[in-house]
Order: C-alpha cells, then structure tokens, then sequence
C-alpha cells in the first residue's frame, strides 16, 4: 500500500509562468498560448511518462486590471496505465485552472485559485479511487522568489482516503548572464491519511534561455530529483521496476505566442 501511495500521489501537473512586468501598459482581455517538448514529463519530482517524452500545450486568459486569469494545458502520460496494468486506460492529462493575482505592497504579490487535474476515460477507480484531483493554492511572492501552498479537496490522484493533501513549494526564478535564467524548487508532499513515511521531498535545479533569433522559443535543462527510496515504482514488471523519483535530468524546448 505504501508502495501504491507514494507512487500515485504526485501523478499530474501544473506548468505555467508569470510573464515580467513591461513598461507599455497591457490590453484589457491578454490571450497566450503555449506548447512545448521535454525529455521526461516530471511532476513533483516523479515521472509521469516512464521517462520518455512529451508534447504539452495549453492556453491562458488573463483581465489584466483585475488580475483574475483561466487556462487549460494538457500532456500525456503513462502513469495510470502502468499502475492499473493490462487495461488500465487514461493517458492524456488536462488541466483546468483560474484564480486571481496581483500586488499586495511593499515588494509582495499573491496568487490564489484552484485546479483540476482531469485524466480522461480513466479507470484509476479499479485499484483505488477516480485519479481526477482538484487543489485550491495559495503563494505569496517577493522578487524572483516565491513560496506555494497546495491542497487537495478531493483524493490526491486516486490514493485511498487522501483528501486534504498538502504540497509545500519554494523557489524562485533568477536571472544571471547572458539572458539565462537559474531556477530553483523545492517542494515537500504530505499525504492526509497515510504514514509519515509516505510523505517525501523533491527538488529541482534548472537553467533556460529564450532566443528572440529563433522565433523566441526558449531551451531548458534542469536536474529533477526527490528523496524516494529505489524499488518506488509505477512500471509494468515486466518492463523493469524503476524508481519514479530518480534523480536525473529533463531538456526541454519551449515557446509561448
């Protein structure tokens, strides 16, 4: 049980960024869209495509004098199928978010809203519950750095009994030369209901740089780790048992229109 806990309990993902203040006011009503490639989809330090590839999109809307914003972002993923097995079935994630951001003075901002992580024609429920999660989060920011606070008012992807979930994330996004960009992430992952052994670490050290010259797409390469234990696995055995939270390293290649 401890095994099937700590290897679903992190199994979606929300990427999104903050665009820096620019000097020319904003429009009224803001639309972006983004798309990108990476190496290995990691989600809180777990993989969630059994380290291979993936082709990620989504939108967001933001009413820049309120601050209120919405979007939607969706990847696939192996995740469910390798831990329900032979006909486990739901290998897109899509996800469904808004919430509302802005200054609170003194240097401060802040970020609240919900989201919903919706894994299509899952069937999760077979082993556990649904795998579909919805977290309410909080974070307060200062400069380049921030702190988020995560929780979750349903099963944290489809672990028993695991309402109220908490994820804890600090990091911060800081320029350095040339245009690079160094960021920084540390989270913890408590699951409500389950050992304390359940609960673990993960971290993330990350470089990026965007080239206006190459139609602003932006390359990134960060090293993903956590503090699991080898033997935590979602993959088939027949595949080999890997550790989920391994460290290792993920490329990716980005842009926002």
């Amino acid at each position: 049980m401890k095994k099937l806990i700590l290897a679903t309990a992190v199994a979606a993902s929300f990427v999104t960024s903050f665009a820096h203040a620019e000097d020319a006011p904003k429009p009224d009503n803001e639309v972006t869209f983004n798309a990108a490639v990476v190496s290995d989809y990691r989600y809180r330090g777990l993989t969630q495509t059994r380290f291979d590839p993936a082709l990620q999109v989504g939108a967001d809307y933001t009413h820049n004098p309120t601050g209120l914003y919405a979007g939607t972002w969706l990847t696939n993923i192996k995740w469910i199928k390798d831990t329900v097995g032979n006909g486990g079935k739901g290998n897109i994630e899509w996800d469904l978010y808004a919430g509302k951001r802005g200054d609170i003075g003194g240097g401060f901002t802040y970020d609240v809203g919900g989201l919903y992580y919706y894994y299509p024609r899952n069937n999760y429920a077979n082993i556990a519950k649904n795998a579909n999660t919805f977290e309410l989060y909080g974070q307060v920011g200062y400069g380049p750095a921030y702190f988020k606070y995560s929780q979750s008012l349903t099963n944290l992807f489809g672990a028993t009994n695991s309402k109220y979930s908490q994820y804890y994330d600090l990091g911060g996004n800081f320029e350095t030369y040339y245009g690079v960009m160094l960021g920084l992430h540390l989270g913890h992952q408590t699951i409500h209901g389950s050992p304390a052994a359940s609960s673990y670490n993960d971290w993330k050290i990350g470089l990026s740089k965007t080239f206006d010259d190459l139609a602003g797409i932006t390359l990134g390469v960060a090293y993903v780790g956590t503090d699991l234990k080898d033997g935590v696995s979602t993959t088939p055995a027949s595949d080999g048992s890997k550790n989920v939270g391994k460290n290792g390293v993920v490329f990716s290649l980005s842009k926002t229109f």
